[in-house]
């Protein structure tokens, strides 16, 4: 079944992208929650059409993507946590600790666009990947210390 996302899903894809899925993943979960419609003919000329007018718009936040990019491509996050003596943390760190640090040194980002590739459960170092567009991302490497 072919649809048009609604908004962002990640791991299927980005908003105004046409995909395929499984038709019922498609009928019970994503058109009933608002998150896609049907790709007919109709909706695809439509989504050109908006497409088309909304082109320059979506330069300029590609552009506004890579200067926010640029400005952290030489961030390094150090992040506490309680640890064990031998170096497990109770819990782990996960993207919301990482954006609040962010947020520490001015820059604002949505915790959803930020990717961890491993749970983080004991010290050291390890890297993040910050969507901030579907052409642009940065990874920040980060390290976790012992309060």
């Amino acid at each position: 079944m072919k649809i048009i996302l609604k908004e962002n899903i990640h791991g299927l894809g980005y908003k105004d992208d046409v995909v395929t899925v499984k038709d019922g993943y498609g009928r019970n979960f994503l058109i009933p929650n608002g998150k896609a419609v049907i790709a007919k003919p109709s909706a695809i000329k439509q989504l050109e059409e908006v497409q088309r007018q909304r082109a320059h718009k979506l330069a300029e936040q590609k552009a506004a993507a890579e200067a926010l990019a640029a400005s952290l491509a030489d961030v390094q996050l150090t992040i506490g946590a309680k640890a064990s003596a031998t170096g497990t943390i109770f819990g782990s760190v996960n993207s919301i600790q990482i954006a609040e640090a962010l947020a520490k040194l001015g820059h604002e980002i949505d915790r959803k666009t930020i990717e961890l590739k491993e749970t983080v459960k004991e010290l050291g170092k390890y890297t993040a990947k910050i969507n901030l567009h579907k052409e642009v991302a940065v990874e920040i490497p980060f390290e976790v210390v012992a309060e």
